[in-house]
């Protein structure tokens, strides 16, 4: 595990430090679980926003629709 030592405004800290007491966990395992959480939304963020790139992709739109139509073909397959 890597050691990091930032600042933060005095009012954060507030907040921070009452939130930790309120949970009853340590300072430094709030951070990480929150710093966790917001890295996760940019994820999200960029997930979503490479749906949104690709749905006017004519070659993309033809290759999922193949795509259905050969997992409905192997459905059908199956249930005979």
């Amino acid at each position: 595990m890597t050691t990091y030592t930032s600042s933060l405004p005095d009012e954060l800290f507030e907040q921070l430090d009452q939130k930790a007491k309120e949970l009853k966990v340590p300072k430094n395992q709030l951070i990480e679980k929150a710093l966790s959480i917001y890295l996760n939304q940019f994820k999200r963020l960029e997930y979503i926003r490479s749906y949104k790139r690709m749905k006017g992709d004519e070659d993309l739109i033809q290759l999922a629709e193949e795509g259905m139509q050969n997992y409905l073909k192997r459905l059908e397959d199956e249930e005979s």
